[in-house]
């Protein structure tokens, strides 16, 4: 475990300290232009001077890709009030939980959002203020207030940091829910400001850097990591991938962070070819790719590392740690399979499934991880903790470690199933039929069997042909021909449990607001279809 070293500061001291040191350094760059630490740390003071000026305690901030939400992010650890981050794609449903269960008080959000919490307002009481950060006109929906209007009597000057002792919490994040039930992650300062440590030392940020963030939400873990190296980041709102890849260019990007979907659509895209010829397509700058969210299949990594000629990267955690535990080295060729090895300051073992002894290199069962960035603990009370006496976390995560410490995913616990009496992992299933040139995405679940369990249900998305598919139109590929030859070819390189019976064409992987695909919601659904069938 390598040593880390990280300042034990509050987390608006990540950027009253990059202020200090680079006042006049852009810190944040979007389509409105650039502002720079000092500007930045400027508007964090304002807000927590407002925000002293209240009786609120919690806080809700909407993860918007603007240079508003890094400054009412800081402001409010600033102003020594506990941040509840807000998913701004959340639905009507998600967001009335959210609110509910923090006991929001005063919220910091765009307009969509804004009229979401104006129709829910009456199962808030907790709710006094709607502060809309993107009205530049001033109209807002109901009650809400523009932020220009509920600043303008807030005092000018510094604001020395009322934030409490490092340990305190700082921050209420929800887990993505697309496992289980979402949870309410309580964060201290030490946790966030640790992990903003490691996540700058595992991807080599520095002063010098200049991220651009293809990505729909603004994530803290690239907000604080560049903050705590001084590094500039550049909010690219683009949806068309290689176009995102022409902003990094322009502006010089040394490393380039994007979601798992968008990176599949990169790597198919024809587009990227022709712009090899013209060059390094996303500039002679860049370092890396970085993906997260969810696994980036090793064939699509491939294609855009022999694209791009820079490492296409991907790392491992979760929201109770801060969330980066693992990461693959910058600087080397990822191992097949692997999701990198712990950052500094962390470690992580693997311990027998329904046990909890650590077991040997290569041998597989669950993971734990142990490090100053692992939460405090849900902020629901009754909720079972997953945090040992000894400080390990238990991840619901199936892996192996190898001879150099790198870590393997298989699944998540929840995920795997027994065809017979032999374990399935999805995950595995997917990597075979991602290397299918005619398959662009794909998920496996399990499907119910009487006889067996459960049998490999597998939805592909197939890549577009010129004249598309049609099983009526002699000489055309047909769908159903496709998708045999696909299962055929798959099956091949299968196990017996883990070949696919039951393989159907898909419009597109389903995913939540955030990206990530949502197995737990198509396995319940074909699990009703099942059912249905079976009951004939």
């Amino acid at each position: 475990m390598p040593f880390l070293s990280y300042p034990r500061i509050p987390l608006d001291g990540l950027l009253r300290r990059a202020a200090q040191r680079n006042p006049d350094g852009a810190a944040v760059t979007t389509e409105r232009g650039t502002v720079t630490f000092a500007g930045l740390d400027r508007h964090a003071d304002r807000i927590a001077h407002w925000l002293a000026g209240t009786p609120s305690t919690v806080i809700g901030v909407a993860g918007t890709l603007d240079a508003l939400f890094p400054a009412a992010y800081y402001g409010t650890a600033r102003a020594g009030r506990t941040i509840a981050l807000l998913n701004p794609l959340l639905g009507e449903a998600a967001l009335a939980q959210v609110c509910a269960a923090t006991g929001l008080q005063v919220a910091f959000v765009p307009t969509s959002v804004a009229e979401l919490l104006v129709k829910i307002g009456d199962r808030l009481p907790a709710l006094r203020t709607v502060i809309v950060t993107d009205a530049d006109d001033g109209v807002v929906p109901g009650a809400a207030i523009p932020l220009a209007a509920a600043l303008a009597a807030a005092p000018e000057g510094p604001y020395e940091s009322a934030a409490p002792h490092v340990d305190d919490v700082t921050c209420v994040q929800f887990t993505t829910g697309t496992t289980g039930r979402s949870k309410g992650v309580r964060l201290t300062h030490r946790n966030v400001v640790a992990n903003a440590a490691q996540i700058a030392l595992a991807h080599q940020l520095d002063g010098d850097s200049v991220t651009l963030n293809h990505l729909p939400l603004y994530h803290t873990m690239h907000l604080n990591s560049a903050v705590h190296a001084g590094a500039s980041q550049v909010l690219c709102r683009l949806t068309d991938p290689l176009a995102s890849l022409k902003v990094a260019a322009r502006v010089g990007a040394t490393h380039y962070y994007g979601l798992p979907a968008r990176l599949y659509r990169l790597a198919a895209d024809d587009r990227l070819g022709e712009a090899r010829t013209e060059g390094v397509p996303a500039g002679p700058r860049l370092k890396a790719v970085l993906s997260g969210g969810s696994a980036l299949a090793p064939a699509a990594a491939r294609r855009l590392r022999d694209a791009l000629r820079v490492p296409v990267v991907q790392g491992y955690g979760l929201a109770e740690l801060s969330p980066l535990a693992c990461n693959q080295l910058l600087d080397a060729d990822p191992e097949p399979g692997a999701v990198g090895r712990p950052v500094p300051g962390t470690e992580c073992r693997i311990v027998s499934l329904g046990g909890r002894s650590p077991v040997d290199v290569w041998s597989t069962g669950e993971i734990q991880i142990r490090g100053p960035q692992l939460m405090a603990g849900y902020l629901d009370d009754d909720e079972p903790s997953p945090v040992d006496a000894d400080g390990w976390l238990t991840t619901g995560d199936v892996g192996y470690l190898d001879d150099t410490g790198g870590l393997h995913l298989v699944d998540r616990l929840s995920d795997v199933f027994k065809y017979d009496n032999e374990l399935v992992s999805p995950s595995v299933v997917e990597r075979i039929l991602a290397e299918d040139p005619r398959v662009a995405e794909c998920m496996v679940v399990d499907w119910p069997d009487p006889e067996h369990g459960a049998l490999v249900w597998a939805g592909v998305v197939l890549r577009e042909i010129p004249g598309g598919y049609d099983d009526a139109l002699p000489g055309t590929p047909g769908i159903l021909d496709v998708l045999d030859s696909i299962a055929e070819r798959a099956n091949a390189r299968l196990g017996h449990a883990d070949r696919i019976r039951r393989l159907e064409a898909l419009d597109a992987v389903p995913r939540n607001p955030g990206g990530k695909p949502t197995r737990r919601e198509l396995r319940r659904r074909l699990h009703l279809r099942a059912a249905s069938e079976q009951a004939v």
